[in-house]
Order: structure tokens, then C-alpha cells, then sequence
């Protein structure tokens, strides 16, 4: 899957995108919409917490460095520990398991209060009234979805596509 970003002048425009996009078979659940705070936005498919915080990225950097961190600790406590030798695997990998949760746990907690980075570049637009459209859709068909939204709406800004599109935001 990757993820479609267009700027949409307004919430008239993107229904009717949204209704175009159901046409081509562009499930609701893979539709998302950022707008300025109190827009509203009727039926349109809002973007969910997790879209429109830091989480994800947020949690890939401390599964990381939280893991490293642990590792770390692992081996302290075998350089420090006479005869652990013999249960040298199981401390590294209990350290730097317990290590990447809780490295995990704490950024997604941080992560959860901070804006999305990656939508950082249309904050202004937003904040001017326009709306962020997110579009997954599979990668054989963004060149389609692409031409069907420009050709049809040349007033919606193609913002580009985002590679890595999460499983389960």
C-alpha cells in the first residue's frame, strides 16, 4: 500500500472525491481527511488519532533505541555478574526484549501528544481551511487514483505518496 497526499480547497470538493473514489472501489476505511480544528466535516472519513499524532514513527524509534538501550544493560549485568556466562543468551535477550517495550511503550505515550511530523509541510494549508486527503491504495493502482482525482479535480493539489503505509493505523 502506499499513501496518496492531495490538498483539497474545501469539505464540497472532497465529498465528491470521496463519493468518485468509492466508485473505483477505494474502500471508506482506507479514505482520511485532516482538517483545521472545527471544521466540519459531515460524513467524510476523518483521520484517526493515530494518523494525526506522532505515534507510529514515534514507536519505531523507541522499539530501537529502547532494544540498543537493553542490550547495553545485558551486558552490564554480565560483565558485572560472576558466572552468568551460562545464561549469558537469556539475559541479552530478556534485557533488550524488556528494553524495546519499554522503549516502545514510553515514545508511543510521547508520540500520542505530538503532531505527525510527516504532515509538518501542510500545516499552513490546513491552517488557510484547505484539507489533507490520505488515500491508500494499493501501489498497481496510485498512477490510476492519481489521474482519476486530477482529471476530474484539477482545483486538488497532488502532494505526492508516502511509501511505508503502517498496517494497522
Amino acid at each position: 500500500m502506499k499513501r496518496i497526499y492531495f490538498l483539497v480547497p474545501n469539505v464540497k470538493v472532497a465529498e465528491t472525491i470521496v463519493d468518485e473514489l468509492l466508485l473505483a472501489r477505494v474502500e471508506e476505511r482506507h479514505m482520511h481527511i485532516l482538517a483545521k480544528r472545527d471544521t466540519e466535516l459531515h460524513a467524510l472519513p476523518e483521520a484517526s488519532m493515530l494518523q494525526k499524532s506522532d505515534f507510529v514513527p514515534a514507536v519505531q524509534r523507541g522499539l530501537a533505541l529502547g532494544g540498543v538501550v537493553g542490550v547495553l544493560a545485558g551486558l552490564v549485568g554480565l560483565a558485572l555478574t560472576p558466572g552468568a556466562a551460562v545464561i549469558a543468551g537469556g539475559i541479552l535477550l530478556g534485557s533488550s526484549l524488556a528494553g524495546a517495550g519499554v522503549g516502545a511503550w514510553l515514545s508511543g505515550m510521547v508520540g500520542l501528544s505530538v503532531g505527525n511530523t510527516r504532515h509538518k509541510q501542510f500545516e499552513n494549508a490546513i491552517e488557510r481551511g484547505e484539507l489533507l486527503m490520505l488515500i491508500d491504495v494499493p501501489i498497481s493502482r496510485v498512477e490510476e487514483i492519481s489521474e482519476l482525482i486530477q482529471k476530474h479535480h484539477p482545483e486538488a493539489e497532488l502532494e505526492g505518496t508516502e511509501p511505508n503505509i503502517p498496517a494497522f493505523p
